[in-house]
């Protein structure tokens, strides 16, 4: 985490955090996907196995989870997207307000998100490639039903609309106030992501809460990460 950092997800709303994962982690993931076929199932990757868990709070990414959503950050969701080409979209969506876990806050230099994402590529994202597409800014904005419809739904392009470009191991953290989408994959290689969804400990989106049992063996702050939402009973997850 760099003050530089600081300063682009407040500008964007969004980050690209470059070679999170080795290329023996990718390899890993990907090959235990094919082997085990998981193309099919896109449901909770956390309990995949081993290397899936430990990205629960990976220790490239947990610092951007505290300093973003605070100590009592929950795991709220996860799951994966698998995309060959011409696959369906996903049109634009979210923006500050649409739910109440959708917002982002900065007071006394101190940044609050509500609900916000760890998407891991496993695959590259090249420009025009498709997927993830946002509008930078637009966690901040106060005129959010004045995007045209036409935009939402990637009918017509307009230059504020990006696609960002990211590579295998490569990490895309975005704040759900952030108008956001899935352009169709465009892309002769499969799209590979694995989307890790975090919220205040107070607060859930999913409410089908993760069980620790379901687990098996885990670290003490991946168990406080795994807890149900609770309003001041939620345990801070920095010492663990």
């Amino acid at each position: 985490m760099t003050e530089e950092d600081k300063f682009l997800f407040d500008l964007q709303g969004y980050l690209i955090i470059k070679n999170v994962l080795s290329p023996d982690e990718i390899l890993e993931l990907n090959v235990y996907i094919d082997r085990n076929n998981r193309i099919e199932d896109h449901r909770r990757p956390s309990l995949w196995g081993d290397p899936f868990k430990q990205l629960i709070d990976h220790p490239r990414i947990f610092p951007y989870l505290i300093e973003f959503i605070g100590p009592t950050v929950r795991l709220d969701h996860d799951y994966a997207i698998f995309r060959t080409a011409g696959e369906k979209r996903l049109v634009l969506h979210g923006g500050p307000g649409r739910r109440e876990l959708y917002y982002y806050r900065y007071h006394n230099g101190v940044i609050r998100n509500g609900m916000s994402v760890v998407s891991y590529c496993l695959s590259d994202t090249n420009d025009g490639d498709g997927g993830f597409t946002c509008i930078p800014g637009s966690h901040k904005t106060n005129l959010l039903h004045e995007i045209p419809e036409d935009v939402r739904n990637f009918e017509r392009d307009a230059a504020y609309v990006v696609q960002p470009a990211a590579h295998a191991g490569d990490v895309i953290l975005f704040t759900e106030a952030l108008v956001h989408g899935t352009k169709p994959w465009r892309a002769k290689h499969q799209r590979r992501s694995l989307l890790y969804k975090y919220s205040p400990g107070y607060a859930a989106w999913n409410v089908n809460y993760p069980d620790i049992s379901w687990y098996g063996e885990l670290t003490e702050r991946q168990k406080r990460l795994l807890q149900p939402p609770s309003i001041g009973g939620h345990i801070d997850v920095v010492d663990g």
